[in-house]
């Protein structure tokens, strides 16, 4: 059962170089696209996949950074230094948290969007946009400060642990809840909302906007299903047995089974950036333009626009 340890330790090891490439990658050319376009700024369902982009090339850098680096060269701060204990956690709590928020206005923009009452589409406009972004992003960040508060380098083991027991109680819920379950309903609700207005209106349908809201809709289920709701699960077992008397079998099986959960979850914040280029044929002419260099030979027309009363997203394919 030894090298059950070291599996999990070269899992960690090179899957964390793996996804922080392509993270970085991925997150870095949507950045690029969405602030070099200036029809990509001024869109709010765009914008949101924006400030998705610049958390989820945060969180990935301080996450996979800080792992890699404890696992494969045993310099882990949070085990000696209290500020990093609990400035890592609430960074992992807080830009989580955002990004998946504004991937789920992202949606709620689309049924706006695409709906056939003026009133509706009224609210998808840039400065209604801003502010719903900085509301989400001081809640969670107030939502976070417990961390600074429980979160604590334990001085027998040198862990950074949370050491309230109520909260302790308190974390699985928002995982399950707040992370995981909340998401996969509004993406599906609205989605799929989304999705019964386009087939409504026939401007949309000639431009196959059903196409790419059913790929985005799908895509982004999938992403939280398969690589955030093993983790909501994982946490709440862990809370539940937590002060269950466990042999060291036991216990190298769990960090093994948390080394795969972390590793998927990683999955979400390294590769939902690509979710974009994969549901827009236009965004990936943007993307190849910039990597070929062929803007100045080849302008390349990144999207065009459906006006029915305001400005919405691209719908083309």
């Amino acid at each position: 059962m030894t090298s059950l340890s070291y599996i999990a330790d070269e899992i960690t090891l090179y899957f964390g170089y793996f996804l922080l490439f392509i993270g970085v990658t991925g997150n870095g050319m949507n950045i690029l696209i969405f602030l070099s376009i200036r029809t990509y700024r001024t869109t709010p369902c765009t914008f949101y996949f924006l400030i998705c982009s610049i958390l989820n090339l945060a969180y990935i850098s301080i996450t996979l950074i800080t792992r890699i680096m404890s696992i494969g060269y045993g310099i882990d701060f949070t085990h000696t230094s209290i500020v990093w204990c609990k400035l890592r956690q609430f960074f992992v709590v807080s830009l989580s948290l955002i990004s998946v928020t504004c991937s789920c206005l992202a949606t709620i923009d689309q049924f706006l969007v695409t709906s056939k009452n003026a009133n509706l589409r009224r609210y998808s406009n840039m400065k209604l946009t801003y502010r719903i972004t900085l509301i989400s992003i001081i809640i969670w960040c107030l939502h976070a400060i417990p961390v600074f508060v429980f979160r604590d380098i334990i001085p027998t083991s040198n862990t950074c642990v949370n050491i309230n027991a109520i909260y302790a109680i308190y974390i699985p819920l928002y995982l399950i809840g707040l992370f995981c379950g909340i998401p996969v309903l509004i993406v599906i609700i609205f989605g799929y909302l989304a999705y019964r207005n386009i087939r409504q209106t026939q401007v949309l349908l000639d431009q196959h906007a059903d196409r790419q809201i059913t790929k985005m809709t799908i895509i982004q289920v999938l992403f939280i299903i398969i690589f955030m709701v093993p983790f909501g699960i994982y946490a709440t077992y862990s809370s539940i047995t937590s002060n269950i008397a466990k042999s060291a079998d036991r216990l190298l099986k769990e960090y093994f089974a948390s080394v795969i959960i972390l590793t998927l979850t990683s999955f979400y914040f390294a590769g939902s950036c690509y979710m974009f280029m994969i549901s827009s044929r236009r965004f990936r002419q943007a993307v190849l333009a910039r990597i070929l260099w062929c803007k100045r030979t080849h302008r390349v027309n990144p999207l065009h626009l459906i006006t029915i009363g305001r400005v919405i997203l691209p719908y083309n394919t």
